[in-house]
């Protein structure tokens, strides 16, 4: 049993968080000089104003736009053709909506951004700004929405890495390789442009892996009966087929 709770990933991501946590807290100065590398006096982070590096920031938008238009084309053609089994199953578009949802959505921006109050580095006194540092996890006052602790971005960009959880397995690894390496081009420009510390990057994908290694738990890898994929398809079937009886002539079932 204790070696298997060593190799569950779930407690690893759990130990990187708490021992992130606590190094940040120890040793503040860590942030303060990762993003000084891309702050010139004078002039500011001048990163933020490269067009790539602007592009490449929107990029993670057109990314997760189009992972869920994907998945609500499958959801929609299902709708439309219920004797068939859904493009994308039911229990992976059920993993990657409920952790874009807890993640990114819910824990990263709505809770912690909203209401921990942490300065961005281009609002604290060493970078400019007016604010002082504030160490992670502090709740303080000197930002009021849409804050520092954790990154956004970065929440979302390591999400797209759920996607090695679902495709075929001869793909996992390729797609994990470019998923890593694209949330860390993305994460590493939000601290190029001022927009967050080190610890927001790091912390922020600690959190989000958290919420999706919990929810692939109870969604693909040991699911309870009524979320297992067939259940859902069979659920979705059923609810296709009831959309459309009020619309069935009468003496014919829906088709």
């Amino acid at each position: 049993m204790p070696h298997r709770l060593l190799t569950d990933p779930f407690v690893l991501v759990a130990t990187a968080t708490v021992v992130l946590s606590a190094f940040f807290l120890l040793w503040p100065a860590v942030d303060i000089a990762t993003s000084a590398l891309f702050y010139q006096p004078g002039v500011g982070f001048v990163a933020a104003t490269d067009p790539a590096l602007i592009a490449l920031r929107r990029s993670n938008d057109v990314a997760m736009i189009t992972i869920v238009a994907a998945l609500l084309a499958s959801l929609a053609v299902k709708l439309r053709r219920p004797d068939r089994p859904s493009i994308i199953a039911p229990s992976h578009g059920l993993f990657l909506m409920a952790t874009l949802a807890l993640g990114p959505g819910i824990l990263v921006n709505l809770v912690l951004k909203n209401h921990w109050g942490r300065p961005r580095p281009v609002m604290v006194d060493a970078f400019g700004g007016d604010a002082p540092y504030v160490a992670v996890w502090r709740i303080t006052d000197y930002c009021v929405t849409n804050c520092s602790f954790v990154g956004g971005e970065a929440s979302s960009a390591i999400w797209l890495t759920g996607l090695a959880l679902v495709v075929p397995r001869r793909w996992r690894l390729p797609t994990l390789i470019a998923t890593a390496a694209y949330a860390v081009a993305l994460s590493l420009n939000r601290i190029a442009f001022g927009g967050h510390f080190l610890s927001d990057v790091l912390l922020a994908w600690c959190l989000t892996l958290l919420v999706m290694l919990m929810v692939y738990r109870f969604t693909i890898e040991r699911p309870p009966a009524w979320l297992d994929n067939g259940a859902l398809e069979r659920a979705l079937t059923r609810i296709a087929y009831g959309m459309r009886a009020p619309f069935a002539r009468p003496g014919r079932p829906p088709r």
